[in-house]
């Protein structure tokens, strides 16, 4: 098959960015032994060969076997433990990995057929994209009201094209905070330790410190997580309920769930560092050759004092270089932008005062990544 052919229509394997995958082999034999599948029209999935009765996992009933591959009988929700342990011991399910393989054409015609509004809101998102160096973005107003559907929901529960691969590769979607613990190396006490922590008298916790020094004395079987963000103290058997304070911060307003310290942006990242009722601190970094958009606030003023690198501001109708100790007022109203020009990333802080702080307080004039 020609380059452009393959263009046209090429064979997708769709996998997550945050599955473990120990067993490289037998990973590729799996994805070796779909793709004749794929190519033949097939919608595959890969059903993960369990090895214990996960209550974490939807599960894969297999059906009538062709080759190495099974016709998929039933997806299954998440079962109790003995349903799962039910499931472990026919040896005819298989954990619902999430990972697909089909032609790009076949896919489409699923979709049309089965959720056809999905298909027509993605259409409609990509007519008119924004590029951003190798990335593509499509309109986010548009891409917002998508239907908020799964693969599996969309299309492989209703189409009769589903075939489902065993795969046994050492796998994890690494989905809970006690599946992290079981694939993270462990000290004499069974405890997986990462960031400044001691345990004393401690085993079998996952301990994660982010920024402060993390003590445990005497606990079992905890998972303790210390970010910029929050601080979750869970036992490790119950860490999946852990969406049930997220539900709480919801019904309670609360913004913790969705606005973080450090928040990444095409240009760089800032980290908000401290906090006041008319002032913010934050850390910038921006990537070299990037720029902010050009923009104003209605609300709030902002000095910028230059750590490391140089900044290219522009304030008005005025572009001025500032370098390492130097600084510069942006008065509020005043039309600005933030660019980094050199070779090495810019570092500065940014101390915003106003009557209010917030990240929608900001009118875009002109932006390279497309988000006016």
């Amino acid at each position: 098959m020609n380059n452009s052919k393959l263009e046209e229509d090429p064979t997708l394997l769709v996998l997550a960015a945050d599955h473990v995958i120990e067993n490289d082999s037998a990973f590729v034999a799996s994805v070796n032994s779909a793709l004749p599948l794929a190519e033949s029209g097939k919608l595959v999935t890969f059903g993960i060969v369990p090895s214990s009765p996960e209550t974490g996992y939807g599960y894969i009933k297999a059906g009538k076997q062709d080759k190495n591959a099974f016709v998929v009988s039933e997806f299954v929700e998440k079962p109790d433990l003995d349903t799962a342990k039910r499931y472990l011991k026919s040896q005819g399910y298989y954990w619902n990995s999430g990972m697909f393989m089909f032609k790009a054409s076949r896919y489409l015609e699923e979709l049309s057929m089965y959720a056809p509004d999905i298909l027509a809101t993605c259409k409609l998102a990509i007519n008119s994209p924004a590029l951003d160096q190798e990335f593509v973005r499509v309109d986010e107003e548009v891409f917002e009201s998508c239907p908020d559907d799964s693969i599996d929901y969309a299309v492989m529960e209703k189409t009769s094209l589903a075939m489902v691969v065993p795969m046994d590769a050492g796998w994890s979607d690494v989905g809970s905070f006690s599946a992290l613990w079981e694939i993270s190396n462990k000290d004499s006490k069974n405890n997986a330790l990462k960031g400044d922590v001691i345990a004393i008298d401690s085993s079998n916790n996952y301990i994660y410190a982010q920024n402060k020094l993390v003590a445990s004395v005497g606990v079992d079987n905890l998972v303790i997580v210390e970010t910029k963000d929050a601080i979750l103290v869970a036992n490790k058997d119950k860490v999946q309920n852990v969406k049930l304070a997220v539900q709480q911060l919801k019904m309670a307003e609360r913004t913790e769930h969705k606005l973080h310290r450090e928040v990444y942006r095409p240009w760089g990242k800032y980290d908000s560092i401290d906090r006041g009722k008319r002032d913010q601190v934050k850390r910038i970094t921006v990537k070299p050759g990037e720029k902010l958009s050009i923009q104003k606030h209605h609300h709030r003023a902002e000095h910028w004092i230059v750590v490391s690198g140089t900044a290219s501001v522009l304030i008005g109708e005025e572009t001025r270089l500032v370098t390492e100790n130097e600084s510069v007022y942006i008065p509020l109203g005043s039309v600005h932008a933030l660019e980094n020009p050199g070779k090495i990333p810019l570092e500065m802080i940014e101390v915003q005062t106003g009557s209010y702080l917030g990240e929608d307080d900001i009118v875009r004039f002109e932006d390279r990544y497309g988000r006016i």
